[in-house]
């Protein structure tokens, strides 16, 4: 799938939230969506690699974003509301949910 196919809510809630810290982020995410089938599985994917760049060492998170890693509490704070922005899509039965297509 393309992040096209995203709804609105879940577009907004990874995507737009992860380019508010750094495009890096977002690219990741991005990329993400080729590797789903749907948005629920996407969203799950999401879900997953939030929380493993949280637990990411410094190290890691120099190669994750290309030798550029933002602030480590700002990224924190940003893939807690991540998170938090997926728990509410999830909250919304797809059929209530908002696409452009």
């Amino acid at each position: 799938m393309d992040t096209d196919d995203l709804s609105r809510e879940a577009y907004t809630g990874i995507l737009a939230e992860a380019e508010n810290l750094t495009h890096d982020l977002t690219l990741h995410f991005g990329l993400l969506s080729y590797r789903c089938e749907n948005e629920t599985e996407y969203i799950q994917n999401a879900k997953k690699l939030t929380k493993e760049i949280m637990k990411m060492k410094d190290y890691e998170l120099d190669d994750f974003f290309f030798g550029a890693p933002p602030d480590k509490d700002m990224l924190i704070e940003t893939c807690k509301k991540i998170l938090d922005n997926i728990s509410k899509v999830e909250s919304i039965p797809i059929a209530k949910r908002k696409y452009d297509f």
